[in-house]
């Protein structure tokens, strides 16, 4: 994925609060070549408890579900910056308990982060990719999503990502991501508190002050020519954004 230059510290409390109107690019330790592996696997066990916890998961899983084929038993998701892959294997679970069997691709730029995702389980198609180039033909997969990870775009990237997410898909694509604002910034300083992790608490409120806001995520997914959008917000300061394809 392609970097945007040039990269800030993360700011002081009133720093950030003063210019949280503005998308910012301070740098996350994630996106650097080289982390620490027991750090990183920390990172991403933060990470997989956040969506458990906070309901993350079952949101996008609430969008992904209307979005497959009706009638169908199986079907097929793309999951791009998969992380871990926490997320696309819990959608398998629960498209399972509805008797569709959901075939799995996770694609991430980040070699250590898919080798933490296969120690998680060998039961995914995992691939290693640029987002804003993605290895497969059009209309490929059923439904492709982004999770947690527009953030981590600058605005030409994110626009191309969301370009080739649509590209790719038959149905439809579910971005979901932080929503930028203060609130949302408190919350993540207050969590890295508690998460103790460097990357984490370091990472965390870095990410909502590098996020969209609504207007800027529509905004940006019309350049890329989605379609059909509609934007929704969940508890706690998740934003998502679902594309439907025409029938």
């Amino acid at each position: 994925m392609r970097r945007e230059t040039p990269h800030l510290p993360a700011p002081s409390l009133r720093t950030a609060l003063r210019g949280i109107r503005q998308r910012a690019h301070y740098t996350e330790l994630l996106d650097q070549p080289y982390t620490d592996p027991r750090t990183l696997a920390a990172n991403l066990r933060d990470l997989r408890l956040l969506n458990r916890s906070l309901g993350w998961t079952a949101g996008v899983w609430e969008e992904v579900r209307l979005l497959l084929p009706r009638g169908a038993w199986e079907a097929t998701l793309l999951d791009v910056a998969t992380g871990s892959a926490d997320l696309p294997r819990a959608l398998r679970q629960r498209a399972a308990a509805r008797g569709i069997w959901l075939h799995v691709i996770g694609t991430d730029v980040g070699g250590q982060v898919l080798v933490e995702a296969a120690r998680h389980g060998a039961d995914l198609a995992l691939v290693r990719h640029d987002a804003t180039r993605l290895p497969f033909a059009d209309g490929a997969v059923d439904v492709a999503t982004l999770c947690l990870a527009a953030h981590h775009l600058d605005p030409p990237a994110l626009q191309a990502t969301l370009r080739e997410l649509w590209r790719v898909c038959r149905r439809g694509v579910v971005v979901s991501d932080l929503e930028r604002g203060a609130p949302a910034y408190l919350g993540a300083r207050l969590m890295a508190l508690a998460l103790r992790n460097r990357l984490t608490a370091h990472d965390g409120p870095v990410s909502v002050l590098r996020a969209y806001t609504a207007p800027e995520l529509h905004a940006l997914a019309r350049r890329a020519g989605l379609e059909a959008i509609s934007l929704r917000r969940r508890f706690p300061f998740r934003l998502t954004l679902v594309a439907v394809k025409p029938a």
